[in-house]
Order: structure tokens, then sequence, then C-alpha cells
């Protein structure tokens, strides 16, 4: 068994961060796992993407080939776009709805709206707005994340929520919890039973 994602989204969404709980779940789960990164800028809202590929046999390659990606996980609408080439046929996006925009001749949102839909299979909910409403902002990553896991057959749930405490464990109970609750809106979110 094998899924390959790629993360999308721009910098200081926590596109990382996400990265790095699914490889912690992974490698708990006793899986191989390849990364590779690529930050556009080292700055908030420049191009941040991460390849993750993850198998229970050896993985030769760490990036993705056109038209394999079997997830497409996004914290802005319009990053999901741009991964479409990598989109299996059968493939699906998990996408924010809410935009991050940062260019000056970013698309009017009915056009981004209208070319997820055309993909299929896709889950597109305003996860910042989850966020904002459960009074954490910053944690829209991890309703994303949430949602990803309803969608990622590879892993377990719970291994996800122990990457989850192991990664924010430094910051305190506090904010371990609410991360967890960010997760556990996001697996609603999508369905998830």
């Amino acid at each position: 068994m094998k899924e390959d994602l790629i993360l999308a989204g721009v910098g200081g969404q926590g596109i990382l961060s996400i990265a790095t709980i699914i490889g912690k779940a992974a490698l708990g789960q006793g899986l191989y796992l390849k990364q590779a990164e690529v930050h556009g800028m080292s700055q908030r809202g420049g191009d941040v993407q991460s390849h993750l590929r993850l198998s229970d046999k050896p993985i030769d390659s760490d990036l993705i080939p056109h038209g394999q990606c079997d997830l497409i996980v996004s914290l802005e609408p319009m990053e999901a776009l741009r991964y479409l080439p990598w989109l299996s046929k059968d493939g699906w996006i998990i996408t924010n709805t809410n935009p991050f925009v940062n260019i000056p001749d970013y698309p009017g949102m009915e056009e981004v709206k209208k070319a997820l839909a055309a993909t299929g299979n896709v889950v597109a909910f305003d996860a910042d707005g989850i966020a904002k409403g459960m009074q954490s902002p910053r944690s829209a990553n991890m309703v994303l994340l949430g949602a990803t896991a309803a969608k990622l057959g590879i892993l377990k749930p719970e291994l996800l929520r122990e990457g989850i405490r192991s990664i924010f464990a430094r910051k305190g109970e506090a904010v371990v919890e609410v991360n967890l609750k960010a997760f556990d809106a996001g697996l609603k979110e999508a369905g998830y039973e």
C-alpha cells in the first residue's frame, strides 16, 4: 500500500508542520517515507510545497511523478490548482477555501471554485473560519490535517493525533488540546465516521 501527497500553501500557513506530523505518524506506523520540500520565498507569503510519499515498501524517489498524486492538500485554494498536473485521475483535493491573496492578478474566487469543482474529488471548506470559530486562528492547518486524515487510507487518525501531541508538547497542554480539537473538527468536516 502506498499514498503520495502534495502539501501546498504559502509561507506561514503551517504546511511544514503538517508534513512533520504526517512524517512522525508514518514512522510510528512502521511505514517508509520520502519527503521533498520547496520553499518559494524565505518569508511569509511565498509558495511552499512538500511532496510526501508513504508506503509499506521501500520508495525510490522523493518526487511524485505527474498524474500519480493521491492527495493534494492545500491551505490556499489557488495553490491547490497549481499542482493539478500531479493529481491522479482518482486523486482527491482537500483545500481551504479562504484565499491568501499575495499576487496582484489573483483570480476571482468563483473562477477558482469552479476549477476546483471540475476536478471531481474535492473536499473544499473554510478551514480558517473553523479555526477562528474555535478561538484559535493559527490552527487552520490542523483543521485541514483532520480533513486529510478522513481521506488518507494509509495512516490511522490516532497516529496523527500522537504526532500533534509530540510536535506541540513543548508549547504546553493548552496548545496541544486546541490543535487536537482543530484536527477533530477537520475530521468531522470531511465526514469521517
